[in-house]
């Protein structure tokens, strides 16, 4: 479908695997892709699952994009909010088979999922936006708040902490650690479970269960375009 986001279908399952360069970027293009992607999936009333390359699920933004100036990087991250967004209103389970670390962007990709499987290793998974000089989004604080536990939601947003895959766990990032030849065998398996529930049921419920975050992050996504500090 796209060198930035293949696309593979087979047995009511769809696959998207990310690939841009070392650190799996996260750029205007590779939205595009998501959303081309999640639009084919759609059409192919399919499960979804989402992974990286081997050791990495993404490192975040395009850094040169982020820093090519003030308004590139705000409509980067407004794109990347609504992606998020739309991912917790998708009509169908989204998993996430997180090959390694996941960061910033990375990890919010985490947290905008229905399921995730992490690999045991030696990988890093976090939000990292204030070890880097870079003041948290409203969206990136709902999200996060929505979706972590509260006891790691300030040592995430406020503090930086990152997280080693059990970590991860326990903060809310991932649901399991499995070794990393069992990843796509296991998300395979978890989307096969999934079919055995009704999905006019799940869409249903997801957005009863999500409206108020929804709504929240909607708000959010304006409120980092005219103020994005």
């Amino acid at each position: 479908m796209s060198d930035l986001i293949s696309y593979l279908f087979k047995d009511g399952i769809a696959t998207l695997t990310l690939s841009n360069g070392k650190v799996n970027a996260i750029s205007p293009d590779v939205i595009a892709a998501f959303n081309s992607a999640l639009d084919r999936a759609e059409q192919d009333r399919a499960i979804v699952i989402i992974t990286g390359q081997p050791g990495i699920l993404s490192g975040g933004y395009d850094l040169k994009v982020m820093t090519s100036g003030p308004q590139n990087a705000i409509n980067l991250v407004a794109a990347g909010s609504t992606l998020a967004r739309r991912m917790l209103a998708h009509p169908y389970p989204i998993i996430i088979a997180c090959p390694g670390h996941a960061v910033a962007k990375g990890a919010f990709l985490l947290l905008s999922a229905d399921y995730r499987i992490g690999v045991e290793g030696p990988f890093t998974i976090g939000l990292n936006e204030v070890q880097i000089g870079m003041t948290m989004h409203h969206v990136g604080i709902e999200l996060a708040r929505d979706r972590l536990r509260k006891s790691a939601f300030n040592r995430s947003v406020i503090n930086g902490e990152m997280f080693d895959p059990a970590g991860a766990v326990e903060a809310g990032f991932l649901d399991k650690v499995v070794p990393a030849q069992e990843l796509m065998p296991t998300a395979l398996a978890v989307a096969q479970q999934m079919k055995k529930i009704n999905m006019t049921a799940h869409r249903n419920t997801k957005l009863k269960v999500r409206n108020g975050l929804l709504e929240t992050l909607d708000a959010a996504i304006e409120r980092d375009r005219q103020h994005p500090l």
